[in-house]
């Protein structure tokens, strides 16, 4: 970032944290919010948990009266935040907001809420993956209550239908909002199927332009990643966003075991193929490949103990 850059950027935040202070009350100033968001994906777990416990198809008027207001606060939150988004998204770039700031937003909102009943059966077969391949998990409700990759699943398919809207901003911080709860990070624009479950979670690491089939499953330390992604243009630029594809592609059926790395935009995963622990990969393998590490020579130290100070308490 140039120094230019560096100054417009600091009196942006100046611009914006002296709006605060003077009660703007027209939000023109206003930076997205990360307590605003984080509440946003608090009350969407609240809207999606209890439409399936009652096995309900998700429509706003069948909805308990707890989840009905939650809906309505998502709008108002959402709306909000997203103005405040693309409003500082424009005058970053040195152009002006649109006059129908409002009609704008709310056409994205329509198109986002639409795609909430799909979201919910997502959610459902999720959770049934989870219960199919977990046999620690005594019931679904425990699945939903406390696995932490449904969490920070359900959270990531909303930022991804954000995302796919061309919303700045918002959907990486829903992202890293449920990154910091969980310790799982998915980029908001990495497409997954149905029934994705993630044993454990801690240190999943899943990038922007991944590609995830159905019926996948991944352990704890997986990383989906980049592969030499300090590529540039012409002009000498890093390519940057979804157009760069750079991270990998997983079919269906595909397990990946715990702290296996798989790098590259051009690396595919064949379907029910099965990626050992501790793999780095950084290219194709086919349809039903296994691909394991051969076993390490391990050194195992055996006998009595020498006397010593130090021995003696061993």
């Amino acid at each position: 970032m140039d120094l230019e850059r560096l100054r417009n950027l600091a009196t942006e935040f100046k611009v914006a944290f002296d709006a605060e202070l003077a009660g703007d009350a027209s939000g023109e100033f206003k930076l997205p919010s990360r307590e605003a968001v984080a509440l946003i994906c608090r009350r969407y777990l609240d809207i999606l948990f209890p439409v399936f416990f009652l096995g309900q198809r998700l429509d706003r008027e069948s909805l308990p009266s707890d989840s009905r207001r939650y809906f309505r606060e998502i709008e108002t939150l959402l709306a909000e935040q997203m103005c405040r988004a693309i409003r500082f998204d424009l005058r970053r770039r040195g152009q002006p907001p649109p006059g129908n700031m409002t009609d704008c937003v709310g056409k994205q909102l329509d198109a986002l809420f639409s795609q909430l009943p799909e979201l919910s059966a997502l959610l459902a077969s999720d959770i049934e993956a989870a219960f199919h391949n977990d046999p620690a998990a005594p019931s679904h409700e425990e699945i939903l209550l406390s696995y932490p990759c449904i969490e920070a699943i359900t959270v990531q398919r909303l930022a991804h239908r954000l995302y796919l809207l061309d919303v700045p901003f918002i959907p990486r911080m829903m992202t890293e909002v449920v990154h910091s709860r969980t310790g799982i990070d998915i980029h908001p624009g990495a497409s997954i199927g149905e029934s994705f479950f993630i044993d454990h979670g801690t240190g999943v690491v899943i990038g922007e332009t991944a590609t995830i089939g159905n019926k996948v499953m991944l352990y704890h330390g997986v990383t989906l990643g980049a592969f030499n992604p300090m590529g540039k243009d012409e002009q000498g630029q890093i390519r940057r966003g979804r157009e760069n594809k750079r991270h990998p592609d997983l079919e269906h059926h595909v397990t990946v075991y715990p702290n296996a790395t798989i790098l590259g935009g051009n690396t595919r995963i064949g379907h029910h193929s099965v990626i050992g622990g501790n793999v780095w990969l950084t290219h194709s393998v086919a349809p039903y490949s296994k691909v394991t590490l051969k076993d390490p020579e391990l050194v195992i130290l055996n006998g009595v103990v020498e006397a010593s100070p130090i021995g003696q308490h061993l």
